[in-house]
């Protein structure tokens, strides 16, 4: 990967919907090589799909929240399918400590975040923690940043 493949990530992070021509013009080469080298990064899977920002408060889904929960490793097989059925769940990631997932979702209201809380409860004990606000959106890393290959500098 070289700086105009970093180019190309930046500029397809903050805008996935920006024109070849936009990009070629950005990055000083045709708009052809431009579709081969995103073509490239896609099938290298560098490139793993493109999303678009949804407002949540603007759909009247007022409550985000993150919710931490203990789950034995032996209800993995049944928990992963039950999750991936709930839409409001965004993402849901194992991770260590003492709760082994981490769930990010939205809710309209508080009352159906707690139903969703108490359903989840059959597959362990949970923490809840409720968003007030976002400091930092959603964002991908600046490949152009020398800092991301060591945070120490």
């Amino acid at each position: 990967m070289d700086q105009i493949d970093r180019k190309i990530l930046n500029a397809l992070q903050k805008n996935a919907r920006i024109s070849l021509k936009t990009l070629s013009e950005q990055c000083f080469i045709s708009s052809p090589a431009i579709a081969a080298r995103i073509s490239r990064l896609e099938k290298q899977g560098i490139i793993a799909n493109y999303q678009m920002t949804v407002n949540y408060e603007k759909l009247a889904y007022h409550v985000k929240a993150f919710i931490r929960l203990q789950l034995e490793p032996t209800q993995k097989k049944e928990f992963y399918p039950y999750v991936r059925s709930i839409p409001n769940v965004l993402e849901c990631n194992c991770v260590t400590g003492d709760y082994s997932e981490l769930l990010e979702v939205v809710f309209n209201t508080t009352s159906a975040l707690d139903n969703f809380v108490n359903g989840l409860q059959r597959y362990g004990k949970t923490s809840t923690q409720i968003v007030f606000t976002t400091s930092v959106e959603r964002r991908g890393l600046d490949f152009d940043d020398e800092q991301i290959a060591d945070p120490e500098k």
